[in-house]
């Protein structure tokens, strides 16, 4: 998009000098006339590079910056990246653009709904600390039923006396599920206790609930992409998917000499299979097009997303860029220039001029209708709801608390009607709690027993 010939139209006039060229370095270059006054003709390099240390060439260098050294052209307006050995032999203004190294890969296609899909909207950790804090209450929930005198029922009928007690392990397990379903039950506790315990699993089970709905909501209504990678990392932390780049570009050269382990693991990789690396920018993006997903190409981030927005839209643009550097305008050393054209091009950057002729060249111009993605919605993690446990926890540290005031009380109330020591009446409600009232032979039913 920087530099192209116009096309022209059926009985059309013809063409002639600048007026058949178009593209962002157009638009710049004209711009910068309109700035400063200066006149420009626009002609392509003769070898069709950018411009590199070349000792064939007259002055070492060939391309663009061959031609600024041997002083066939004064200026080049062209996606030039500035470094250092340029920087020697040519003046450089202040970045027009900036970009950097980044990964393309092929669009992954949409992920389908899996069979278990309903689980997603909650994290792993939080289904399995769900199943706990059921078993949990239920067993707290039976045992404060055993030890609350308030639970027991004592029923006289012609067989002789019975005790009851409506919370057995499997009514406890009963009862919590169905709170937590929602559902109504034929069995509610009678303590003070009990109550707290089934008061706390309600408000567990409403929160928990209410949140589960809400995000099930948007994992049903937005179909998400997952790519392969998303970063320099996972590329490096993986085989299975190849990656590659330009053989003897700057991507090559930046990884070849980089000090961070991670790029240096991708050169290493990048070396040993020299199949990966390309002739031509084309190539690489031919490449991961054909690749079905299994190869990645580290291209500059602005050829990236211009490439991401043209017809087949089949590639899209991963994680954050390897590395920072900008395209400058060259000038012939010691031309004079550079300082005129450097305020022209700050000017541009500060009215916005520059972001007008990207979003001009790049995405007004897009051949591609991608649906504008919703964005992601992530699992809700245990620490999103890590209160209502601590709630859940306290309440049932509450209720055995409570279960046993409920204890020493009843048995201290009937100790004193009976008139017989306490211990002997805790004893006696102890084993009526051990044994489920099964061995009503041994238990003494006091005065006091029928409050129950």
């Amino acid at each position: 998009p920087y530099m192209m010939l116009k096309k022209i139209k059926a009985g059309g006039p013809i063409l002639r000098g600048n007026d058949m060229y178009e593209g962002y370095c157009k638009d710049l270059a004209d711009a910068i006339t309109r700035l400063t006054g200066i006149q420009f003709l626009i002609k392509p390099v003769k070898d069709g590079k950018y411009g590199s240390p070349d000792p064939t060439f007259e002055g070492g260098w060939n391309g663009m910056v061959g031609e600024l050294v041997r002083k066939e052209a004064e200026i080049a307006i062209a996606p030039l990246t500035i470094n250092s050995q340029r920087e020697q032999v040519a003046d450089f203004t202040k970045p027009f653009m900036s970009l950097g190294i980044s990964i393309m890969i092929k669009e992954p296609i949409k992920q389908r709904p899996g069979v278990f899909t309903f689980m997603n909207p909650l994290s792993m950790e939080i289904w399995m600390c769900v199943v706990f804090a059921y078993i949990g209450v239920s067993i707290v929930l039976f045992l404060v039923s055993r030890f609350s005198p308030y639970e027991w029922q004592i029923e006289e009928s012609i067989s002789g006396t019975t005790v009851s007690n409506h919370f057995s392990v499997i009514n406890s397990l009963w009862f919590a599920l169905g709170a937590f379903m929602q559902q109504g039950i034929d069995i509610t506790p009678r303590s003070i206790s009990g109550r707290i315990v089934g008061g706390v699993w309600w408000f567990f089970s409403l929160i928990l609930i209410s949140s589960y709905t809400a995000n099930l909501a948007a994992f049903l209504t937005v179909d998400r992409m997952v790519a392969p990678i998303n970063s320099a990392d996972d590329l490096a932390s993986q085989t299975e998917i190849e990656y590659g780049a330009l053989d003897g570009g700057s991507t090559v050269h930046f990884l070849k000499n980089s000090k961070i382990s991670v790029y240096s693991r991708m050169w290493e990789f990048m070396s040993s299979r020299p199949h990966v690396l390309t002739g031509s920018t084309r190539e690489g993006i031919e490449r991961v097009r054909e690749s079905k997903g299994k190869y990645a190409f580290l291209i500059e981030s602005s050829t990236n997303e211009y490439t991401n927005e043209r017809a087949p839209c089949d590639t899209i643009k991963v994680g954050k860029n390897l590395d920072a550097k900008g395209y400058g305008i060259a000038t012939a050393k010691g031309s004079g220039l550079k300082e005129i054209i450097n305020i022209a091009v700050l000017n541009l950057t500060e009215n916005g001029d520059l972001a007008k002729y990207k979003n001009r060249w790049w995405y007004d111009r897009s051949e591609c209708k991608r649906e504008k993605e919703a964005p992601a919605k992530s699992e809700l993690s245990l620490s999103h709801v890590a209160g209502i446990f601590y709630i859940l926890i306290c309440g049932l540290i509450l209720a055995m608390l409570m279960a046993l005031i409920e204890f020493c009380y009843k048995a201290s109330s009937e100790s004193k009607k009976a008139k017989v020591p306490m211990s002997d009446a805790m004893k006696n409600k102890a084993r009526l709690a051990l044994s489920g009232g099964r061995d009503i032979d041994r238990i003494v039913l006091y005065p006091d027993s029928s409050a129950l």
